[in-house]
């Protein structure tokens, strides 16, 4: 099943995917369920939005395949390496990531994410699963010089807009059949399939959850594979997993102060 949270008619909605309609839902799926009040809107009708905007965290884990950990200049870290990105950097399908004046390198970072359906704290790797809402797409953004200014990640991965998902939550994704690819402007980036990631879903969520309370709604990027790279103002970059769709942002400039 997929879940699609879109606007219509001035309201904000969530649906599940029906062919070339949005089967309207009640509500939020991780508070109301999957109950439908009846409607059905049109794809073609709608505006897909990110799937979801996480009440509390985004939970990343950088250098989580051997390739890219080593195109970054170092090993794989043994555990899984956390880090956060604030919720208000979180934009949908379609929605312009926007390079900050500041920085001179801005770079995309094709991942996995992984919407957490229930609270979990200190789950084991064998019952992490059971946690899980759903899969989705999404982009992390990293102003590659300021990350490397700073020594830690916050500023250069937090910005807003620096963390697009979508566009729909497919509960019945598995990871093990699925390919990624990152494309700019058709130009292939990178391509790896998801069972080259060094910690698995079910190892980080086990992770992360003894670390801190992971919330309905929380997202967790699972790492990017080998190929990161800059993209530049009018450039357009996917990112396509195999059963989840595609993530297409458009890109532009802040402005400079005068």
């Amino acid at each position: 099943m997929k879940i699609a949270r879109f606007s219509h008619d001035d309201a904000i909605l969530f649906g599940i995917v029906d062919d070339t309609d949005l089967v309207v839902l009640v509500g939020d799926p991780l508070f109301a369920g999957y109950e439908t009040t009846g409607d059905r809107v049109p794809i073609a009708d709608a505006v897909i939005l990110a799937p979801v905007i996480p009440r509390s965290k985004i939970v990343c884990v950088g250098k989580n395949y051997h390739d890219h950990a080593a195109e970054m200049g170092g090993e794989a870290p043994e555990e899984p390496l956390l880090f956060l990105k604030p919720n208000t950097s979180v934009i949908g399908p379609g929605d312009a990531i926007v390079r900050p004046a500041i920085s001179e390198r801005t770079e995309h970072e094709g991942e996995l994410a992984v919407v957490i359906g229930k609270v979990a704290k200190n789950v084991t790797a064998e019952r992490a699963l059971d946690h899980v809402l759903g899969y989705t797409i999404a982009n992390d953004v990293t102003a590659r010089d300021l990350q490397r200014k700073d020594g830690q990640w916050a500023r250069a991965k937090g910005f807003d807009t620096f963390c697009p998902l979508g566009p729909t939550i497919n509960t019945d994704f598995d990871p093990a059949t699925a390919t990624l690819e990152t494309r700019v402007n058709g130009e292939v980036r990178q391509k790896a399939p998801l069972t080259d990631m060094i910690h698995s879903v079910a190892d980080i969520i086990a992770y992360a959850s003894a670390v801190f309370t992971l919330l309905p709604g929380d997202v967790i990027l699972t790492g990017t594979p080998a190929g990161v790279g800059e993209f530049g103002a009018g450039d357009t970059v996917e990112v396509e997993i195999t059963g989840l769709g595609i993530l297409r942002n458009s890109v532009g400039d802040a402005p400079r102060a005068s």
